[in-house]
């Protein structure tokens, strides 16, 4: 997802964080000034629903104006089809072997 909060601020005639951060709390919606700063300076690692539903409300916009999906940043595997998926042979090309989860070694067959 490619975050475009300070675009969508932007096309409203707001240019500072700080502006946004009044119109919110004005809603009754308090956001730190760390939180704030997150959410302006670039992809934010989260956020709530609640928050999304306040900045479209302040800035009367859409959740695509504010966040815009890149579908392509995640392409389709390509998959050969002249064979089928493995299915566990012993000429099978993928081999899976198990291993513990701690990191150690499995004991001598």
């Amino acid at each position: 997802m490619k975050w475009n909060l300070r675009l969508a601020a932007a096309n409203r005639g707001i240019w500072k964080a700080s502006e946004l951060q009044r119109m919110l709390a004005e809603r009754g919606v308090v956001f730190s000034v760390g939180k704030m700063s997150g959410l302006w300076s670039g992809n934010p690692a989260s956020f709530k629903g609640t928050d999304l539903d306040a900045l479209c409300a302040v800035l009367d916009c859409g959740l695509a104006d504010i966040m815009v999906a890149e579908p392509e940043a995640f392409p389709v595997p390509e998959r050969d089809t002249a064979r089928p998926a493995a299915t566990g042979d012993a000429d099978s090309p993928t081999t899976v072997t198990p291993r513990r989860r701690d990191g150690r070694s499995l004991p001598p067959e």
